[in-house]
C-alpha cells in the first residue's frame, strides 16, 4: 500500500455537526491520525441528524470515517486535563466553538502552545475570533446569507433561497485545511519551528468566492441581483429545457465553443454575427441566445442533445440526482463511489476520495466509529493514564462507561 501524505500528522479534533469535523475528516482520508474529542452522553449531534439506521445517522460514517473517537466531559477540569496531555505530542487542533470558550475551560491556544510551541489551533466560527460580532452564534447558514451568497441565490421575482447543501460549513473547512497546512509549511519547512493561530470565519469564507461583486460595487454602484439559472456577463451558459422534460446545462460562453454550438444548432450566420463577436457583446443579447438556443434542445431528447454537442467539442451536462450519480460510469470508474461494511447495516455505499494524488494517495479506512471506539488505545495506550484515575473519570461521568469496546482496564 502506498504511504499517505499526511502520515505522521497528528490532528485533535474538538468540535462538533460540520465545518470544523469536515475539515478533520480531510485531514484523516490523507493519513493523518485525527482524534475526534466527543460528549460521553451524546456525542457529536450528527450522530442523529437526518437518517438514522440501527442508531447512527447514515451521515456519521461519511463525516467520521477515519478518525478515532473518544470521549470526554470538555467543561470538567479533568477533561482538560486530558486535553493538555494529548496537546503536548499533537501537531494540529481544531475547534469550531463560539470564541472565548477554549479560554474559558483553560486550553485556549495560548495556553496550549505553552505546552508544545509547534501546536496549530484552527478555529472555525461563525464571525471570526475578534471584531465586534464575534460572541454572535453564527451557522454555516448565516454565513451564506452574511457573506453574500443567499442575496444571489434563486430568481429575481422570488425571496432568496438556499443551495441544498451545507456550503457555507464544506467551504469554511476547506479553508481550514488549507490555512492548517499553511501553517504547518512555514513550521517544518520554513523553518521556523513554531506554531500559529488559523482563524477561520464562516462569513468570510463565502465571501471570498463573491468574484468581482464588490470592486464592480466599489466603482460602478452596480449590486449584482439574483438572475436564476443565468449568470450575467457569461453568455450563454444556462440550463436550457428539453423534449422530453429534462433539463441540459450548456456552457458555450468561449468564443470558439460559441462558433461550434451556433453551427451545430443550425444557427451558422450567428457565428460570425458581430454582435455574438466575444462575450461582453454576447452579454448584450444574452436572451436572444438563449431563447433561440432553447428552441434547439426543446425539438430533441436530452440524450441526443449531450450526443450531438459531445462530438462538437460543446460542454454540456445533464442535471443528475443521486440516482443518477450512482449508476453512472464515470463515477464508478474514477471510484467515487465506494463501500464500506457497517455492523449492523451490512454494506453501504459513502462518496469515494477528492483530490486524487498519485503517488500519496487519500483511502478510506474505516467508517465513522461508535462513540468512545478508541477510548482505550488513545487514553491507556497513548496517554498511560492509571486504572485508578480513570475509574474515577468514570465516576464523574467525563469519560463515560469504560465497559464499553474493552475500555476497562483489568487488576
Amino acid at each position: 500500500m502506498k504511504r499517505k501524505a499526511l502520515e505522521g500528522l497528528k490532528v485533535l479534533e474538538m468540535g462538533q455537526l460540520i465545518a470544523g469535523p469536515s475539515a478533520g475528516r480531510l485531514f484523516a482520508e490523507f493519513g493523518a491520525e485525527v482524534i475526534k474529542v466527543e460528549n460521553p452522553k451524546s456525542g457529536d449531534p450528527i450522530r442523529n441528524w437526518r437518517i438514522v439506521e440501527n442508531g447512527t445517522s447514515l451521515w456519521w460514517y461519511v463525516q467520521a470515517r477515519n478518525k478515532k473517537s473518544i470521549t470526554l466531559d470538555l467543561r470538567q477540569h479533568e477533561g482538560q486535563e486530558v486535553i493538555r496531555g494529548l496537546a503536548k505530542e499533537i501537531d494540529i487542533i481544531i475547534e469550531n466553538f463560539r470564541p472565548g470558550t477554549l479560554e474559558k475551560w483553560g486550553i485556549g491556544y495560548e495556553e496550549l502552545k505553552k505546552i508544545n510551541p509547534r501546536l496549530i489551533m484552527v478555529r472555525v466560527s461563525g464571525y471570526g475570533q475578534d471584531g465586534p460580532y464575534k460572541d454572535k452564534p453564527g451557522f454555516g447558514a448565516i454565513g451564506e446569507a452574511m457573506g453574500g451568497l443567499r442575496y444571489l441565490t434563486g430568481y429575481p421575482d422570488r425571496p432568496p433561497t438556499r443551495v441544498g447543501i451545507s456550503i457555507g460549513d464544506s467551504i469554511s473547512s476547506l479553508y481550514a485545511v488549507i490555512g492548517a497546512m499553511l501553517a504547518v509549511f512555514h513550521r517544518d519547512i520554513g523553518g521556523s519551528n513554531q506554531g500559529q493561530c488559523v482563524d477561520v470565519a464562516l462569513y468570510e469564507s463565502i465571501f471570498s468566492l463573491m468574484e468581482s461583486m464588490l470592486p464592480e460595487y466599489d466603482r460602478t454602484g452596480v449590486i449584482r441581483e439574483r438572475t436564476g439559472s443565468t449568470l450575467p456577463g457569461i453568455t450563454p451558459s444556462n440550463t436550457y429545457e428539453c423534449k422530453d422534460g429534462k433539463y441540459v446545462v450548456i456552457g458555450a460562453n468561449g468564443d470558439g465553443i460559441f462558433k461550434r454550438l451556433m453551427v451545430v444548432i443550425g444557427l451558422p450566420e450567428y457565428a460570425d454575427d458581430d454582435r455574438f463577436k466575444n462575450n461582453n457583446t454576447r452579454s448584450e443579447h444574452a436572451e436572444l441566445l438563449d431563447k433561440s438556443i432553447e428552441r434547439w434542445t426543446k425539438s430533441l431528447d436530452l440524450t441526443e442533445i449531450l450526443n450531438i454537442l459531445d462530438e462538437a467539442g460543446v460542454p454540456a451536462g445533464a442535471i443528475y440526482s443521486i440516482e443518477d450519480i450512482v449508476n453512472d460510469p464515470h463515477y464508478q470508474a474514477r471510484e467515487m463511489i465506494q463501500e464500506v461494511v457497517i455492523n449492523g447495516i451490512g454494506k453501504l455505499k459513502i462518496p469515494g476520495i477528492v483530490p486524487k494524488l498519485s503517488e500519496t494517495p487519500g483511502d478510506i479506512e474505516w467508517a465513522g466509529p461508535e462513540l468512545g471506539q478508541h477510548n482505550k488505545e488513545i487514553l491507556i495506550e497513548k496517554l498511560q493514564l492509571s486504572k485508578e484515575y480513570l475509574e474515577v473519570l468514570e465516576e464523574k461521568g467525563i469519560i463515560g462507561n469504560l465497559e464499553r469496546y474493552g475500555t476497562k482496564v483489568k487488576n
